[in-house]
């Protein structure tokens, strides 16, 4: 046991997504978040690996908000013996309970579709990584506290959190360990969000913890008003194409804010009441807790703006498969990042489609098929089938709930003074390094770090912060595009590619050409491993 403060980082360290903080003093141990890495096959195995710590040993998590790259892992840590509580605000948990059974679900069904496919007839069955079951019992551990009230999560630990103005519920959480004062950003919400005032928290730390989503870039500072202007054009360039406006949305808040600026459109007769089919039972469940929570929001004039006549809120597979056949229509589907869900069905139905319209409204994180489709794909694989890509793809940027590079460092700004170190993650590391020299530059602290998974620091009061363990190279090889994207790249235009050979056997002699690099560089592997073993 040891008496210093350290602060160990398990996720979202160059990548946005498995967002896990480990603080340690006196024997007690206390979680930020504990979420779900998302992203390429190899990126999510970590999913599976083993924790870092022992999960019967967590004294407590404190919770900054539902989305599951934050949460997606209590199943798993309950599972494993964790026992405590998990600290969150009242939205919050109402919003979890919804968002972990439908990972749950989620896990059991990748498992058991994945082990249908006939590719993987000769190889043992996957487990889910956690069921449906193992989320109830993590959600019924949640505990609710007031923005802006003291609790102890454990002892010699104080907490309290501030509104992020990023999501439903969300919080950055203020940690005071003895005489060191922390600050976790969460995931910071851009300003004139709609739904939520802007974020807030108190000045002056001794150590910030800070995402990097959109360090960056700027968007262009839109108001409502205008980014409905945005929309009422993509809506209306869709319909004039006479095909399917497919969106991919995050079922919290990305959801709701689209039905939101939906809504004012139709009301002011700026675009037709077109069918708009919301074909998300977790988006579904998420707007019942806006509706329940429609006094607190702005924007809104305290009424249930979802009950427009135009939404349809589309909830069991066989109204999910009958939009196959319709045209013309709007269709809202998750996931956001088109990595799982009943978005995948629909850009399997509209991507091969000239008159289709695919509009992103969201962050597409590297290795994803929402970044592959966005970044301009010819091909892509679906479900081990290739899809041809003819459809218009369009995007909005305007809708993101994260602040941009200029938010950012305004709101770490505002947190001044602060006495040790800065640290910047949740971000891929184009977006940290483009933010960390802007923070070096303006001195917003005496050290700026950016942490790598696994890494471990011990924290003082107006010292910066002392690393006392690096990170684990293997964890931080899996981040970024895998060898998977490469190969569905590289399998989606390969038999285009043979076909564009005139010659019969000149196609031959490619493919044997092809299949002997393949057994040169098993044969040359082979070889290393008889000489390591060897020496």
């Amino acid at each position: 046991m040891t008496d210093r403060l350290t602060l160990a980082f398990h996720g979202a360290a160059r990548t946005v997504t498995g967002s896990c903080m480990e603080f340690r003093h006196r024997g007690k141990r206390v979680l930020v978040d504990c979420g779900l890495f998302q992203g390429s096959r190899t990126l999510e195995t970590l999913n599976r690996g083993a924790f870092a710590f022992d999960a019967r040993d967590v004294d407590a998590v404190i919770l900054t908000h539902a989305h599951i790259d934050h949460s997606g892992l209590l199943p798993r840590l309950v599972a494993e013996g964790f026992a405590g509580d998990i600290w969150c605000t009242e939205p919050t948990a109402a919003l979890l309970e919804f968002m972990l059974a439908d990972a749950g679900r989620i896990q059991e069904g990748d498992a058991a579709r994945r082990n249908r496919r006939k590719d993987r007839a000769d190889l043992p069955d996957i487990e889910p990584i956690y069921t449906e079951q193992d989320a109830m019992a993590a959600w019924r551990q949640a505990r609710t506290i007031a923005l802006e009230e003291w609790f102890e999560p454990a002892p010699g630990f104080k907490a309290r959190l501030w509104n992020a103005g990023h999501i439903l519920g969300s919080a950055s959480v203020e940690l005071l360990v003895d005489d060191t004062h922390i600050l976790c950003s969460g995931d910071i919400g851009p300003e004139h969000k709609a739904f939520h005032p802007d974020p807030e928290s108190p000045a002056g730390f001794d150590h910030v913890i800070c995402e990097s989503t959109y360090g960056d870039r700027k968007r262009e500072d839109l108001t409502i008003l205008e980014r409905r202007a945005l929309l009422e054009t993509e809506i209306k360039s869709a319909r004039a194409r006479g095909g399917n406006l497919i969106i991919p949305v995050f079922a919290l808040e990305r959801t709701q804010e689209l039905l939101l600026d939906m809504a004012a459109l139709i009301d002011a007769k700026r675009i037709p009441s077109v069918p708009i089919f919301v074909d998300s039972p977790l988006a579904n469940q998420a707007t019942s807790v806006f509706a329940k929570y429609a006094e607190t929001l702005e924007d809104t004039n305290g009424e249930n703006i979802f009950r427009n006549t135009a939404f349809h809120f589309v909830d069991s597979t066989a109204e999910s498969i009958r939009l196959n056949s319709v045209s013309g229509a709007i269709i809202l589907a998750a996931s956001g990042m088109c990595e799982a869900g009943r978005i995948r069905h629909h850009l399997k139905h509209n991507l091969f489609k000239r008159e289709a319209t695919i509009l992103f409204v969201g962050f597409q994180a590297e290795g994803t098929l929402g970044r592959v489709i966005l970044e301009g794909a010819p091909r892509v694989r679906i479900w081990g089938e290739d899809i041809v890509v003819r459809a218009q793809i369009r995007r909005i940027e305007s809708y993101s709930a994260h602040a941009d590079q200029d938010g950012l460092l305004a709101w770490m700004e505002a947190r001044r003074p602060i006495g040790g170190s800065l640290f910047l993650g949740h971000g891929e590391s184009a977006s940290i390094e483009a933010l960390r020299q802007l923070a070096q530059a303006r001195q917003i602290a005496p050290s700026v770090l950016v942490q790598e998974i696994g890494e471990v620091y011990h924290l003082a009061p107006a010292k910066p912060a002392a690393r006392t363990r690096t990170g684990d190279p293997q964890l931080q090889a899996a981040i970024g595009p895998d060898w998977q994207n490469s190969y569905a790249d590289f399998a989606t235009g390969l038999k285009r590619e043979l076909a564009q050979i005139r010659d019969a056997r000149a196609r031959e002699h490619a493919v044997a050409d092809m299949r002997a690099v393949l057994k040169s560089y098993k044969q040359a592997r082979g070889e290393q491993a008889v000489r390591r073993h060897r020496s």
